[in-house]
């Protein structure tokens, strides 16, 4: 499970990069602030899951 996840998020991620340059810049902008809340919830909940599991 976690490896497919790596993996859709690498990809996602070189996507990711081979459309910014043709992005303006607020559209830059709100895909990095939304990149940054996902990041910050995926790890709250690998943290609640990790807790849990203790």
């Amino acid at each position: 499970m976690r490896g497919k996840f790596i993996t859709g998020a690498l990809l996602g991620a070189a996507v990711g990069m081979m459309m910014m340059p043709e992005m303006d810049r607020s559209t830059k902008r709100k895909i990095r602030r939304t990149a940054k809340v996902v990041r910050h919830a995926a790890g709250d909940m690998f943290e609640d899951i990790r807790d849990r599991v203790k």
